[in-house]
């Protein structure tokens, strides 16, 4: 017996395939992920603007700075005393009966090395850093505590004074400097950077 084979219709396999493209090309393209923009760099007149205004306050502060620790205090002569041990004053102050005066020695001591770790970082933008931040306050507090002993009737060279100060530099940097750092200067390169030649952050 024989048998019989049915012809494919061209016109069919044609309209078919034309069907199949027109479908595809009417599918909308798969959506991307939209990517994060980057943040843009600051404006050169917005960066100098802020370290104007750091600079005017750091000259404020120093002006504070001078008339709290560098005027004589004839009446504090019996009492003071030079102290080159570590932890030997805040040991007295905090054993000292009257809570309100240890508040105030280690407070205030405190407080005074605060501007440096927000100033800094805005004002010299190769001092961010925690540890350039506290070198660079240590430095400053030293030479103030050099004078105070070596000038002053009533002042004295107090090491544990630096060490109050160069913590609330600390403080400062880590809560506030780092990130008014970050937002006005552009990403400085690290150690390893340098070392191995990496590429220079965009800013």
């Amino acid at each position: 017996m024989g048998t019989s084979r049915r012809r494919r219709d061209p016109t069919t396999t044609t309209s078919a395939a034309t069907d199949t493209a027109t479908a595809t090309a009417a599918e909308p393209p798969p959506e991307r992920e939209a990517k994060p923009a980057d943040a843009a760099p600051v404006a050169r007149w917005v960066r100098w603007l802020a370290m104007l205004v750091a600079f005017a306050l750091m000259v404020a502060f120093a002006v504070v700075l001078a008339r709290l620790t560098l005027e004589k205090s004839a009446a504090s002569e019996p009492m003071t005393h030079t102290n080159l041990r570590p932890g030997d004053s805040i040991r007295d102050y905090v054993t000292q009966p009257a809570f309100v005066d240890t508040l105030r020695q280690l407070g205030g001591n405190i407080l005074l090395g605060v501007p440096f770790g927000l100033l800094l970082p805005v004002l010299v933008p190769r001092a961010r850093g925690l540890l350039r931040v506290g070198l660079c306050t240590a430095l400053v507090m030293t030479a103030v505590e050099v004078v105070q002993g070596t000038f002053l009737t009533g002042r004295a060279f107090d090491i544990d004074d630096v060490i109050l100060n160069t913590t609330g530099a600390f403080l400062g940097y880590l809560f506030l400097g780092r990130r008014l750092g970050r937002a006005v200067h552009p990403p400085r390169r690290r150690w390893w950077q340098r070392l191995f030649r990496g590429p220079r952050p965009a800013g």
